[in-house]
């Protein structure tokens, strides 16, 4: 080849070269959550409260009259039309039992106490609750399997403005007594329960297709226990080993992100990659989307905007992992003029509603 045609040839290449597309960038995931709500009641007032604020899906509350466990299919009705009114879906229910109460102040403990016969009976409750919701098309039930509740320290942190946020710091957490009425409950004894549980009632969640989204322990405890209980759902190795037991795509978790990040000594760097085990596994079926300031043993709840958890990674997260469910404020902070949390409700909404959009 001659210099001409050298140059002529490698020219014609460059050009070529030049010309040629790049290749697209991939295509980033759907947006699949949607800005949800749990707080109660389910009242043509507070869904035209929410609704006011954007949210378009919520954790609905029927009203169960006398000890009756379980909403009828009516009574789920009854609530899907009052949200209806407001072009509100009701994603999933609470059950009227296994909350997050101390079991000192429980109405129904025997689930979580293993007293027989009586725990059988308050298990079927809870599978004819499924079947209800199965036939009024209410896809997803919220449960806790707790006994010492929601732990926190008589007295609130001062927080911005005039807000007053929910405190614990186990080191100045003296309970009133040694041990609740469940006694000494250990490792061993609190997974039979767990597990007791989930063989009766997961069966049936899957075979209605209802997803049955259970609570982390909140939060969670020293590996001795505390009031005489070891928390097993209180660690991230804990929830693993919970969403082993009965492999069901209807058996996940109720992923309070802040109760995960009080399990973390370091939750602004660990939280990310929790979201992503349990979320690349398909087992986070709604997300209490709260943030703290600390780490376990020692910390504050705070507005989403100013914890250690940065709120735009986290969501970022969400949508890797293709979540395509509830994103939910909890536990917002108090003032003294909004007493039930309205106000600070109505700032996570916009905020969490932001973020959303920010994806789009």
């Amino acid at each position: 080849m001659n210099r001409r045609t050298f140059l002529t040839a490698t020219t014609a290449a460059a050009s070529s070269a030049a010309v040629q597309p790049l290749a697209a960038a991939p295509a980033a995931p759907p947006v699949l959550m949607k800005l949800g709500c749990q707080s109660s009641p389910t009242t043509e007032k507070h869904v035209g409260y929410l609704a006011r604020y954007g949210v378009r899906n919520i954790c609905g509350y029927p009203e169960v009259p006398g000890d009756r466990l379980y909403a009828t299919v009516e009574e789920l009705k009854r609530i899907q039309d009052i949200a209806g009114k407001y072009k509100v879906s009701i994603d999933c229910v609470a059950a009227p039992f296994l909350a997050s109460s101390h079991i000192d102040r429980e109405k129904h403990p025997a689930i979580m106490l293993a007293q027989s016969p009586e725990r059988d009976r308050d298990i079927e409750s809870l599978q004819t609750l499924i079947r209800n919701c199965a036939t009024a098309g209410i896809p997803s039930i919220k449960y806790n399997m707790s006994i010492l509740g929601v732990l926190r320290l008589p007295t609130r942190t001062p927080g911005r403005g005039d807000a007053m946020y929910s405190t614990w710091k186990l080191k100045d957490s003296h309970p009133a007594n040694p041990l609740t009425r469940a006694g000494h409950v250990d490792a061993d004894a609190f997974w039979e329960r767990i597990t007791y549980f989930l063989n009766k009632v997961i069966p049936v969640a899957n075979e209605y297709k209802v997803r049955m989204a259970c609570h982390p322990h909140d939060p969670g405890v020293p590996p001795e226990g505390y009031q005489g209980v070891v928390r097993v759902l209180g660690t991230v190795d804990g929830l693993k080993k919970f969403i082993t037991i009965q492999e069901s795509p209807y058996h996940g978790l109720n992923f309070c992100q802040g109760t995960v990040s009080e399990m973390l000594h370091d939750p602004g760097k660990e939280i990310y990659d929790v979201i992503r085990y349990f979320g690349t596994r398909k087992k986070i079926f709604n997300v209490h989307f709260r943030n703290i300031r600390g780490h376990r043993d020692d910390f504050v709840e705070t507005y989403p905007d100013e914890g250690d958890v940065d709120f735009v990674k986290a969501i970022q997260v969400y949508r890797e992992v293709g979540y395509p469910y509830l994103l939910m404020p909890d536990h917002v902070p108090q003032a003294p003029d909004d007493p039930q949390g309205l106000q600070s409700f109505a700032f996570c909404y916009g905020y969490i509603r932001g973020l959303l959009q920010s994806l789009a």
